[in-house]
């Protein structure tokens, strides 16, 4: 495993183990040592990976366990954001190394990187303080060779999509487009351009979806995200309502445009080089 040459000469350093609990548990208690970041913490596998709300994240070999430890990245209010972040680096990384699964390609609220309406990746923020600073694990699942078979959202890899993208070689490109895009949010005061890039990824924009909070469901029109990137709902009444957390379903997905910090990033470009429709 190694990093993207760019982003080790811009201070970033990684720690690869073939088997741990969770890349997040580590990083965070590397954080209570004294680690001072950036640090990527990379696994082969996990023993006890989860998701958000303590859900189970299945982590065989073959995929991609990887979390990004770092500092103070932004006042604890805005540190959340990191989701949006990183969603938008792993959708970079993977259009760079299998262009073939663009056009499937999508970013579901809050966290989740999905291909033809399968999810392909996910994302998990925990943070604490440490040494008197904010120690934030950005933990990023990339299902490289291999998904769960039952899953509460259907599951997906890149090989079952089609592409053949090792964690060794996904990882380099991921550190790379994860650089870009901290330098782009630069601590939550380049959100709005974070935001507006992740709408232009996203799915279901538009469309009818379903909520699921705990106890209910709410089913209305997902309208975009607010300033912080809490989720606006039109409600079929007719009201619009902020929605903090929660899981979408279910999906549509239209055909996103390539938001890439490698690259130009209008469909004109891509069809020039002939990678658009």
């Amino acid at each position: 495993m190694r990093l993207d040459p760019t982003a080790a000469a811009a201070g970033f350093r990684l720690i690869a183990h073939d088997v741990v609990g969770s890349t997040n548990a580590e990083a965070l208690t590397a954080a209570r040592a004294g680690e001072a970041g950036p640090l990527w913490v990379v696994a082969g596998e996990q023993t006890a990976g989860r998701g958000r709300r303590g859900r189970e994240w299945v982590s065989a070999p073959g995929n991609l366990y990887a979390s990004l430890l770092l500092f103070d990245p932004a006042p604890p209010e805005k540190a959340p954001q990191l989701a949006f972040v990183a969603g938008l680096a792993v959708y970079d990384a993977i259009v760079e190394r299998a262009r073939g699964l663009r056009d499937g390609l999508a970013l579901k609220w809050p966290n989740d990187v999905l291909h033809a309406r399968k999810k392909l990746a996910g994302i998990l923020i925990e943070s604490e303080m440490a040494g008197g600073k904010l120690a934030v694990a950005v933990g990023i699942g990339v299902n490289c060779s291999c998904h769960p078979a039952q899953a509460s959202f259907p599951a997906t890899d890149i090989a079952e999509a089609g592409s053949k993208v090792s964690p060794e070689s996904l990882l380099p490109v991921l550190s790379h487009c994860m650089m870009k895009r901290l330098d782009q949010w630069n601590g939550g005061a380049g959100f709005r351009n974070i935001r507006t890039d992740w709408l232009n990824c996203a799915t279901g924009l538009g469309g009818e979806i379903t909520v699921r909070l705990p106890g209910r469901d709410l089913l209305g029109y997902f309208e975009g995200l607010d300033d912080a990137g809490h989720l606006l709902l039109r409600g079929v009444d007719g009201k619009l309502q902020t929605i903090t957390a929660g899981d979408v379903f279910p999906v549509a997905t239209p055909p996103p445009p390539v938001v890439s910090m490698l690259g130009k990033t209008s469909q004109d470009s891509l069809r020039s080089k002939g990678q658009g429709k």
